[in-house]
């Protein structure tokens, strides 16, 4: 029997998926009360074509099954209410802590459907804020190279003389140092190899803001790695406020107004030290759950599929 025949037994005669009592629904929305718990996250992901579910799942389950609360098709805060107040008042009052990133419509439907939770920006998503911004800059001085490297080959084409980029002593041009560096920038300095410190040296020698970018990215991780009280940290962001102030780094700047404006929810990361590393992991299990059927061609079934094994 081949895999196309089996896949149409199972889902027409062998599993009860026609019996499935959410099925006329289950593509906008699925809900399942009985697996609430008092840590709960909410976070969106694409099953096919783009099309976003948001999904709420309990951390109590670790990723296993009664691991799915609900399903919502689409991000819009009014959708996610309305499905969310399905369940009793009385369970999602139980809730006592929800963690997401810093989307508006996540923490208005979060407020309204669980007033008695205390709400956590995932520490993970802030940090990656200051991560864009030492690439954007990095970008930034890649393109300025790349046009004056443009500038530089037609002259000697004018000129009838051979373009020489120079290389660097790691054997790098510029451009390909920009390039190159992608990774580096992302990692904290103890834990680079020695290439990557040659290459660091080397960058930082010929672009200092960039030097200090990345500077003010791991400071701010280390900030919530290094901390353990919430005062304390609350002193050392608005020290690293000044210094992002001081730096002059628009983008950096655009990060500490975000990071000031849902401060409150940020450092209720210091109570438990909760992020959404879980829902962000579950994520990844579906991908790799779509990956096997090589994509989603009828999305009832596969929510089938996966409330069978996660809810």
């Amino acid at each position: 029997m081949d895999g196309k025949q089996l896949q149409d037994q199972y889902k027409n005669h062998l599993s009860d998926f026609h019996d499935w009592d959410q099925k006329p629904h289950a593509e906008y929305w699925t809900v399942f009360p009985g697996n609430i718990s008092p840590q709960l996250s909410i976070d969106e992901t694409s099953f096919s074509n783009g099309e976003l579910y948001t999904i709420v799942t309990s951390k109590a389950s670790k990723g296993k099954k009664g691991t799915i609360l609900a399903t919502i098709r689409g991000t819009k805060a009014e959708d996610i209410i309305t499905v969310l107040e399905r369940i009793p008042l009385r369970l999602r009052n139980k809730v006592k802590e929800v963690t997401m990133d810093m989307a508006p419509n996540m923490a208005k439907a979060i407020r309204r459907c669980f007033r008695n939770a205390r709400r956590v920006i995932d520490r993970f998503h802030v940090q990656k804020l200051a991560y864009d911004a030492v690439q954007e800059l990095r970008i930034r001085y890649r393109w300025q190279v790349l046009d004056e490297e443009s500038k530089k080959i037609a002259q000697a084409r004018k000129c009838g003389i051979p373009y020489d980029p120079g290389v660097l002593s790691n054997g790098d041009t510029l451009k390909q140092l920009l390039a190159r560096s992608r990774y580096l920038l992302f990692k904290h300095p103890t834990r680079w190899t020695e290439s990557q410190k040659h290459r660091a040296e080397l960058l930082f020698l010929r672009f200092p803001l960039l030097k200090k970018a990345h500077d003010l990215g791991i400071a701010l991780g280390d900030i919530f790695q290094k901390c353990k009280d919430k005062k304390v940290a609350f002193t050392k962001l608005g020290l690293w406020h000044n210094q992002v102030e001081a730096s002059g780094i628009a983008s950096f700047e655009s990060v500490a107004r975000s990071i000031a404006a849902h401060h409150p929810y940020i450092l209720h990361y210091f109570d438990n030290k909760s992020t959404n590393a879980s829902a962000e992991s579950f994520n990844a299990k579906l991908k790799a759950f779509r990956s096997i059927f090589r994509g989603v061609r009828d999305t009832q079934f596969f929510l089938y599929r996966v409330m069978k094994l996660y809810a």
